[in-house]
């Protein structure tokens, strides 16, 4: 699935390419490797850097990022999984998504259908930048907002050099959400 919606996807300067897809088989397995265009660093590695960011940077940097989503929403395809390690940058400062292993395509970018919660499991993106919706809603339904709200993390991740929502557990990820942007009013919660 990853690699055929990175073919979907070539050719966008903020998607990652595939070069080339190495098939090796080996005492009875098959081993798959996705090989992609160099690139020197990703998001994760240039945050925990002492390399100074200024805000045009943020700025370029974050573009880049929901342009990339953007691309992706568009054909139908929701990360569910974007955080600063699937944010791979080079040396001019060009920034491509990567990671595509729990993307799905959907018909509908605005709501997953009846009877596809099999297949839109709550149990993606990384903790830290996982949205409140896909942890409370019960019906397992979400649209490709999530992808949005990851991009935000990742927004403030680069401004303060820190992740903002470091949950240690479920609760706790709530929680610090809660003390920053407070709790649902319960007119809105239907």
């Amino acid at each position: 699935r990853e690699i055929r919606f990175l073919r979907h996807l070539r050719g966008h300067p903020n998607v990652v390419s595939v070069e080339d897809v190495v098939v090796r088989r080996s005492k009875g397995s098959i081993d798959v490797y996705i090989v992609t265009e160099l690139m020197e660093a990703d998001l994760e590695q240039i945050i925990k850097s002492s390399q100074a960011l200024s805000n045009e940077h943020v700025r370029c940097l974050i573009f880049q990022l929901m342009n990339g989503i953007r691309h992706m929403h568009h054909a139908g395809i929701v990360h569910r999984d974007l955080k600063p390690a699937n944010c791979v940058v080079d040396s001019q400062c060009r920034l491509k998504v990567c990671d595509l292993g729990l993307s799905r395509h959907v018909t509908d970018v605005e709501l997953v259908p009846e009877g596809e919660d099999a297949k839109f499991t709550d149990y993606v993106v990384t903790r830290w930048y996982r949205p409140p919706e896909l942890m409370l809603s019960p019906d397992g339904k979400y649209t490709a907002a999530v992808d949005i709200w990851s991009c935000g993390c990742i927004f403030a991740e680069l401004l303060g050099r820190t992740p903002l929502f470091p949950g240690k557990n479920f609760v706790h990820q709530l929680q610090l959400i809660f003390d920053v942007i407070g709790t649902p009013h319960p007119s809105r919660t239907t």
